[in-house]
C-alpha cells in the first residue's frame, strides 16, 4: 500500500483542523453535560453557550492559514472548490429546514440540540464529500 506524501502546507492544515475539532467536541460534550446537571442560569448560561463557538472560529482561521500556505495552486482549488459545495450543502440544508419548520411545523429542535448546532459538522460533511467528489473527477480527467 503506497503511503501518501502530504506537503507540509497539509500537514500543518490537518494537525490544526484536529486540534480545533478535538477541542469542539470535547468543550461541547462537556458543556451539555454541565448543562444537563447543572441547569445555571445567567450570566454563566449565555458564557457557556458562546464557549462552543471559539473553536469553530479557530477552524475557519486554520482554513485561511493552510490557504495562504499552499503553494499548489491545483490543490488549493480543489480544496476551495470544495469549501463552496460544502456552503452550497450547508445552505440548502438549513434553508429545506427553515422550510419545513415554517410551512410545515415540522419541529427539529430538542432541549439541547437544535439544527442550528448541525450546521458546522454538516458543512464539514458535505465538503468533505465535495472534497472525494472532486478528486475522482480531476484523477478520472487525468487518467
Amino acid at each position: 500500500m503506497p503511503v501518501l506524501k502530504l506537503n507540509p502546507a497539509i500537514r500543518h492544515f490537518i494537525a490544526r483542523f484536529v486540534s480545533m475539532i478535538a477541542v469542539y467536541v470535547l468543550v461541547s460534550l462537556a458543556i451539555i453535560h454541565y448543562l444537563v446537571r447543572s441547569h445555571p442560569t445567567g450570566p454563566i448560561l449565555y458564557v457557556l453557550a458562546v464557549l462552543p463557538a471559539i473553536p469553530i472560529i479557530g477552524s475557519i482561521v486554520v482554513v485561511g492559514l493552510y490557504l495562504s500556505e499552499e503553494k499548489d495552486e491545483f490543490l488549493r482549488t480543489v480544496f476551495e472548490r470544495s469549501l463552496l459545495w460544502g456552503m452550497g450543502g450547508t445552505l440548502a440544508m438549513t434553508s429545506t429546514c427553515g422550510f419545513l419548520e415554517m410551512f410545515a411545523h415540522v419541529h427539529l429542535t430538542s432541549r439541547y440540540v437544535s439544527p442550528l448546532f448541525w450546521v458546522f459538522p454538516f458543512f464539514w460533511i458535505f465538503t468533505a464529500i465535495a472534497s472525494a467528489g472532486l478528486r475522482v473527477h480531476y484523477r478520472s480527467r487525468c487518467e
